[in-house]
């Protein structure tokens, strides 16, 4: 239809559209004009074909769906990655796989996506961490290990915010700080409690009072649980998300402390749980839209052929709220 209202071949309109460079800036004015005319829509399937392309980018998120869809840090890193792609001409796949590295790997590598986007990644993932080697990945977050080439990241210095959420905490006279940490298997949670651990020896105090989470509003009402069980005169409470940061205010809540009077509460992320939590939360901010946004602008950046960065961050900073 295009081609034969331009007078000129269905290749050339092919080669116009794409902007190929045999093809006259005329031409393509021409063609671009016509096409527009009769709101001429390319053909995503025979694109593919012709250029070796599916057009489709997957986002894997490696947990079990009750949890990606309900932690608001992953489902802004969702939204991020919506918003980018859908001003690309790629399609976004969707995959929640929380135990089905080997039925995930087939999907991903059977030649039926172009890119991958992977949040939330587990060391016992580590499969996901080779993919490098088939197609462009890339990562919301450090990845558990280094890998050669390194995998690329977008990412913030959560050791460098844990450590500030926790001087903050010192510095409102805060002496016997806890945390509830999340999964250690994920480099994020490892940094957030080696920052926590890192400004308590720094200032000669006990690091001791630590239990592990799982970024889950049941784990942290159960590592709160422990912590007032196993040090009553805890003051301050670091939890390494905001989920477990709300949950744990409400344990302390009906377990007649005050939140911030007797045991002071900062969480992470700066997350809808911070603000909807029975005291609202301090907590560390971790722009986590912008960082879906990111990362699927550098994935379609790599497969434009653009040179770009290994590793991105992004910067974090202390929201301060009630709580602390």
């Amino acid at each position: 239809m295009v081609a034969a209202e331009a007078g000129v071949t269905r290749s050339t309109v092919s080669r116009a559209l794409n902007g190929e460079p045999d093809v006259s800036a005329a031409t393509i004015e021409h063609v671009r004009e016509v096409a527009e005319r009769l709101n001429y829509v390319p053909n995503r399937a025979a694109r593919s074909l012709a250029s070796a392309k599916t057009m489709a980018i997957a986002l894997v998120i490696p947990e079990p769906g009750v949890l990606a869809l309900a932690d608001p840090h992953l489902i802004a890193v969702m939204a991020g990655v919506s918003r980018r792609i859908d001003q690309s001409d790629y399609l976004l796949n969707l995959m929640v796989a929380p135990n089905g590295d080997d039925k995930l790997m087939r999907y991903v590598t059977s030649g039926v996506v172009d890119g991958v986007l992977v949040a939330s990644q587990h060391r016992r993932h580590d499969q996901l961490l080779n993919l490098h080697d088939l197609m462009p990945v890339v990562f919301s977050g450090r990845p558990t290990e280094e890998t050669d080439p390194p995998n690329y990241s977008i990412d913030v210095d959560n050791a460098a915010a844990a450590r500030v959420a926790t001087e903050h905490l010192m510095s409102l006279g805060r002496r016997r700080i806890g945390t509830i940490t999340g999964p250690e298997d994920m480099a994020a949670a490892s940094d957030r409690t080696a920052g926590w651990r890192a400004a308590l020896e720094a200032a000669g105090l006990p690091t001791d009072a630590i239990v592990t989470g799982d970024y889950t509003a049941l784990g942290g009402a159960a590592g709160m649980q422990e912590l007032l069980e196993r040090y009553p005169d805890l003051d301050a409470v670091y939890a390494a998300n905001d989920v477990m940061g709300a949950a744990a205010v409400s344990v302390l809540l009906d377990a007649g402390r005050r939140v911030p009077e007797d045991v002071a509460v900062v969480g992470f992320d700066d997350s809808s749980a911070a603000l909807t939590a029975r005291v609202p939360l301090t907590t560390m901010s971790q722009p986590s839209e912008q960082m879906g946004e990111l990362m699927a602008d550098l994935l379609l950046r790599i497969l434009a052929g653009e040179d770009v960065p290994v590793s991105t961050e992004v910067p974090s900073h202390l929201v301060r709220r009630a709580s602390a």
